[in-house]
């Protein structure tokens, strides 16, 4: 059964009785007599600030009981994919839009944070002896899902750390009114009502009660951020209790996380990667997997120790040439199905390493490089098409054709051509 329209024009009492649908049927004409008084008030004449803010009130009350008309229609398509109405009821009753759900969805930063400076905040010294004390207050929980699962411990604490600061900060948003918003008004409304969906089920199943259900605006849940999907996937109760608790049992919490990563293809006993000193000979456009026999005949070497024996790896260098090399196997790719960013990857791998108490990173990222504002980037991609490098579409975003055509434009200027895009090569570009 396909799902209503998003918003309608009209809004009837037939389905529902309550004091919230009946307020919504009135709503269309009181938005008409505001809008009639604005026109015809000699005040209103005088105060065009007064209009709009009619205006906007108006308006607010007009989305109000189109949302409210939605969440009845989606509410009676929930009932027929098998919803109780126990649930139905502890979830919809009283459920509000939520206008900061849509400001934040709908907030694109202009900058783009550069990978060092993410870093610097989610493998902090703080968040490290932070995340050494949680390991050593959980540690039997820890190891233990470590040995079912085999993830290390180190990395099950780590994606905690970083999904939600070991708890203290996993959002204090309804995952339903989040939910029920976006799938109402939001950029990706399809993928919001299957989530939405999915909650009801989550609910109805007994896991967690409506009220308790909280997480981020985005609809991410718990101390590790599961959105409900995933949650119906990956989700473990390891305490026993019969529930899946991921916002209130750390076994649940570890043993979701740490089932979630092995399903995504963790490999017991290997490392993520290290990190490596490239030869200056290094083609930076190889971006294929090679086993590491074939990238130590290149000339790639450990920065300390031997390489990891990988049969399938590949060579990152997250800030070009200027910065560290890592040569990252499987379970760096594992790591990525969680979170598909780099940044954040190799977050949660060098936090997991700082808990055990292994090194660090020990290159030096190139700090005096000013990262690219998205309009940077487009005028990036748009100068390097009209120079004959073609990259497509300027959308602001640095993918592979983008990457491609800049190390292209670099190889031509005589530059290491690592596709690292730079306020000097904007400016080269003139």
């Amino acid at each position: 059964m396909p799902l209503i329209p998003v918003s309608l024009p009209a809004v009837s009492l037939k389905h529902n009785n309550s004091l919230n649908t009946r307020r919504a049927a009135v709503l269309p004409l009181l938005f008409v007599a505001a809008t009639t008084l604005a026109l015809h008030s000699p005040a209103t004449h005088a105060s065009p600030q007064l209009m709009t803010e009619v205006d906007a009130r108006a308006a607010e009350e007009v989305r109000y009981a189109n949302f409210n008309q939605w969440l009845s229609e989606f509410r009676r398509y929930a009932a027929n994919q098998g919803i109780s109405e126990a649930t139905l009821a502890s979830a919809f009753d009283g459920l509000r839009y939520r206008e900061r759900v849509i400001e934040l969805d709908r907030y694109q930063p202009e900058f783009v944070r550069a990978i060092w400076q993410y870093l610097d905040s989610a493998v902090s010294t703080t968040r490290i002896a932070n995340g050494q004390e949680k390991y050593a207050q959980h540690r039997e929980t820890a190891q233990q899902m470590q040995q079912r699962y085999g993830v290390p411990a180190e990395i099950i604490v780590a994606i905690w750390g970083v999904e939600s600061n070991y708890g203290s900060n996993f959002g204090d948003f309804s995952t339903l009114e989040s939910l029920a918003t976006l799938a109402y008004d939001g950029r990706r409304r399809d993928f919001a009502r299957s989530e939405l969906l999915a909650a009801l089920r989550i609910i109805d199943q007994g896991d967690i009660a409506a009220e308790q259900m909280k997480g981020s605006w985005a609809g991410a849940m718990g101390h590790t951020q599961f959105i409900p999907s995933s949650f119906e996937a990956y989700a473990v109760d390891g305490d026993g209790d019969g529930r899946r608790d991921i916002w209130g049992s750390i076994p649940d919490v570890m043993a979701s996380t740490a089932n979630y990563l092995a399903r995504a293809g963790w490999q017991a006993g290997q490392p993520w990667g290290t990190e490596v000193v490239l030869p200056t000979s290094f083609d930076y456009a190889q971006t294929g997997r090679k086993s590491s026999a074939e990238w130590a005949a290149q000339g790639v070497r450990a920065v300390n120790g031997d390489l990891p024996s990988f049969d399938s790896a590949a060579v990152i260098v997250p800030a070009g040439a200027n910065g560290p090399a890592f040569i990252v196997g499987p379970n760096f790719h594992a790591i990525l199905r969680y979170n598909n960013a780099t940044s954040y990857a190799l977050a949660v791998a060098t936090l997991a390493d700082a808990i055990a108490g292994r090194e660090g990173i020990s290159q030096a990222w190139p700090r005096d490089e000013a990262p690219l504002t998205r309009d940077d980037v487009r005028t990036l991609q748009q100068r390097l098409n009209n120079a004959g490098y073609a990259v497509g579409t300027a959308d602001g975003i640095m993918g592979p054709n983008t990457q491609t055509g800049l190390r292209a434009f670099q190889r031509d200027q005589g530059l290491v051509p690592d596709g690292f895009a730079t306020q000097s090569l904007l400016e080269r570009l003139r």
